[in-house]
C-alpha cells in the first residue's frame, strides 16, 4: 500500500520522502486547487528527492474545459516535466457538458509517454462517475485519484468502493480528500484501494515581524502572514498506519 502527498515546496517534498511517502505530486497555488508549477521548483524538487515525482499540468484554476492555446500551454508543460526529470504528470480534461474530454486526454496521455498519467479530481466533477470511469480508462490514464464525487473521501466512499470493483486492475483508484492518520485504515479497509493521497499539511505561522495593517497581495487577506508545509511526523504517522493494514490482509 503507498501513500502519495501532495506538495508545494522542496522542503515539504524532503519531508514527504523521509517519512516514508513513494510519491509527491508536486503543484503551485493549492488555495486554486493546485495548478502546474514553475520550471525552476520542478527542477530543485527532482535534484532534492528521489521517490517518484509526478507534476500537476494545469495552466489555471476554475474549470476543466480548456481552450485550444491551454491546451497548446499543457502539451509544452508535459514536455517541460518530462526534460526536468519528473516520473509522472496528473491532468484532468472535461468537455463542456461536465463529461471526460475522452480525445484531448488520450492525446496528451500518449505525448507524455513514457512517463505515467493520473487523472485528477476533475472526475469528481462529472455527473456520472461510473461513466467517467470507463471514459478514463480509454484514454489510457493509468491512475485516478478521486474523494467519490464528493467533498470528501468519507463521504464518497461508496462510489470510490464501486469504482474499485468495476475498475477490475485496469486502472488504479486512489482515493484523495480529507484522509488522515486517523482514517487512512478504516478508507483502506473500506475501499478495497491500495494506493492514497493526501496533503499532510500543517498552518504555521509566517516567520515575518513587521506586519503591515490593511494591504494583501490577494483575495484572501488572512493568508499574508500564514503559511502551510508538509512535516515528516505527519507523512510517517500516515505511512504507518499501513503496513499494519496490509499484515492483516496477509494473515486472512
Amino acid at each position: 500500500m503507498d501513500l502519495e502527498v501532495c506538495i508545494d515546496s522542496v522542503e515539504s517534498a524532503i519531508a514527504a520522502e523521509r517519512g516514508g511517502a513513494k510519491r509527491v505530486e508536486l503543484c503551485s497555488d493549492l488555495l486554486e486547487g493546485g495548478i502546474t508549477p514553475g520550471a525552476g521548483m520542478i527542477a530543485a524538487v527532482r535534484r532534492h528527492i528521489s521517490i517518484d515525482l509526478y507534476v500537476m499540468i494545469r495552466p489555471r484554476g476554475s474549470d476543466f474545459f480548456y481552450s485550444d492555446f491551454e491546451l497548446e500551454v499543457m502539451r509544452d508543460e508535459i514536455a517541460h516535466a518530462r526534460a526536468l526529470g519528473a516520473d509522472g504528470v496528473v491532468f484532468g480534461l472535461l468537455d463542456q457538458q461536465g463529461r471526460v474530454d475522452v480525445s484531448q486526454t488520450r492525446e496528451l496521455v500518449k505525448l507524455a509517454a513514457p512517463m505515467g498519467v493520473t487523472f485528477h479530481r476533475a472526475i469528481d466533477m462529472t455527473p456520472d462517475l461510473d461513466a467517467a470511469l470507463e471514459d478514463v480508462i480509454a484514454t489510457g490514464a493509468g491512475r485516478i485519484l478521486t474523494s467519490g464525487g464528493a467533498s470528501s473521501v468519507l463521504r464518497g466512499m461508496a462510489q470510490i468502493s464501486r469504482m474499485v470493483k468495476a475498475a477490475r486492475g485496469r486502472i488504479a483508484i486512489m482515493p484523495g480528500g480529507g484522509i488522515s492518520a486517523e482514517n487512512i485504515a478504516g478508507i483502506a479497509r473500506s475501499s478495497g484501494a491500495t494506493e492514497f493521497h493526501s496533503s499532510a499539511r500543517t498552518a504555521f505561522e509566517s516567520p515575518v515581524q513587521f506586519r503591515k495593517q490593511g494591504m494583501a497581495m490577494g483575495d484572501l487577506r488572512d493568508r499574508e502572514y500564514r503559511r502551510y508545509a508538509v512535516h515528516e511526523e505527519t507523512v510517517r504517522a500516515l505511512v504507518s498506519s499501513l503496513p499494519a493494514l496490509a499484515k492483516e490482509s496477509q494473515s486472512a
